[in-house]
């Protein structure tokens, strides 16, 4: 159990780019990927806006064949571990591949293909329902997809709770590699929701965001005009591995990961507990299992959607654990430029706040114009800052009451 597991590569595929480098320079620009919905024609909608992936062409990932056959999900996943894999310089051979894990979550899979099936039942009969209907839409065939074209034969599964999928799936691959059940694995999260009956959904719960008039503003996470989340696509893979195995291979190390908290409200279906309890114990247990104490955090990716309810519990919750807004590190909002990729938000966000960490540079929360009150922490308002970050925390929080914290440190050899 005293293994360290340390992360050698990432790939994203995200609304601000098809890389982790565009990934990056969006956040340094503090750009905002959101815009109007161009997937289908969102006319009558309450919010005709998202953060799309733009450009993204599967076949530059997979040939078309296989394309025709996966959902948009999957091919995200597929073109993120590519990624992930060539940054990490890993190589999957006969001689390692049993070694090789990969956990690729998802909140809700391949609903496109369901909701595309659907229309062909209805129109057309059930004779002509496609074959490849059942392993496009299910939510571990991205994890599966992914162990195909990679060789990777090691433990596979895929996480599904809710928006905290992809953090809980990088917690759970660090534990599998500190109890020496593999020596790497693939770990992340892909999503790709924006269609007519997850955007119609999101609205009949009055989740999202209607800032139709001024969409470039509507991710305001913090902001006392905030009025609900913007959907995002996308996918982020990251490889964990086994402290050892990367050095004996020679790998260059991005970050260690050191902790690893998970905790449930046991309150509500969609909402927060109101005293932010279990996200408070989820950022202890982080700090308690990393060797941590409050004053070693320098920053802090908040899960922070831009919903009315969420982001005041988050601040006081952060409150519980630091202090106030002097005791408390930086705290920022990522979502606030790629909206809110649902179950692959946290492995997107532990991609920026790694990046955070090697870059020492602070993400701003953009769109932050009118403070809440209620949230009174420094959450970096406008641009990005500089500051020496050795170590930092991701929260996720997902429906149903799933709480993530993940702590990362700066690896120094």
């Amino acid at each position: 159990m005293d293994r360290r597991v340390v992360v050698t590569g990432m790939g994203a595929i995200s609304p601000l780019g098809l890389s982790v480098a565009e990934l990056w320079q969006g956040i340094v620009a503090a750009r905002s990927g959101v815009g109007p919905i161009t997937l289908f024609d969102s006319t009558g909608f309450d919010t005709r806006f998202a953060a799309e992936v733009k450009g993204f062409d599967p076949t530059n990932y997979m040939d078309r064949k296989e394309a025709r056959r996966t959902d948009r999900f999957v091919q995200f996943a597929v073109a993120a571990t590519r990624e992930a894999l060539r940054d990490a310089e890993l190589e999957i051979t006969p001689a390692n591949r049993d070694e090789i894990g990969v956990f690729i979550a998802s909140g809700i899979g391949g609903i496109g293909t369901l909701s595309e099936q659907l229309d062909v039942l209805r129109s057309r009969g059930p004779g002509r329902i496609s074959p490849f209907l059942i392993p496009a839409m299910i939510t571990n065939l991205a994890a599966g997809q992914v162990s195909i074209v990679t060789g990777a034969r090691g433990p596979s599964y895929c996480v599904t709770s809710a928006c905290a999928s992809s953090a809980h799936a990088i917690g759970e691959a660090a534990e599998t590699i500190r109890r020496g059940w593999a020596k790497a694995i693939i770990v992340g999260g892909s999503e790709a929701s924006i269609t007519p009956i997850g955007v119609a959904g999101f609205n009949a719960m009055r989740a999202l965001s209607t800032r139709n008039e001024d969409y470039a503003h509507a991710s305001r996470p913090f902001d006392a005009e905030r009025d609900g989340f913007v959907m995002g696509e996308g996918a982020a893979v990251l490889i964990l591995e086994d402290l050892e195995f990367a050095l004996a291979r020679g790998a260059r190390i991005l970050a260690e990961v050191v902790g690893y908290g998970a905790t449930s409200d046991a309150y509500h279906i969609s909402n927060l507990a109101e005293d932010g309890e279990g996200v408070a114990r989820a950022i202890r247990l982080a700090l308690q299992r990393g060797a941590l104490a409050p004053e070693d955090v320098d920053y802090i990716n908040a899960h922070a959607t831009s919903t009315p309810a969420g982001d005041p519990v988050e601040t006081t919750a952060i409150k519980q654990v630091f202090g106030g807004r002097e005791k408390s590190p930086p705290v920022s909002a990522s979502k606030s430029q790629f909206g809110h990729l649902l179950g692959a938000a946290g492995a997107i966000e532990a991609v920026v706040t790694i990046l955070a960490m090697q870059n020492n540079l602070l993400p701003a929360t953009i769109n932050l114009q009118q403070p809440d009150p209620a949230c009174d922490l420094d959450f970096v308002p406008g641009q990005p800052r500089p500051a020496r970050i050795e170590v930092a925390l991701s929260n996720s929080f997902g429906f149903g009451g799933h709480n993530v914290c993940l702590a990362f440190r700066k690896y120094h050899g």
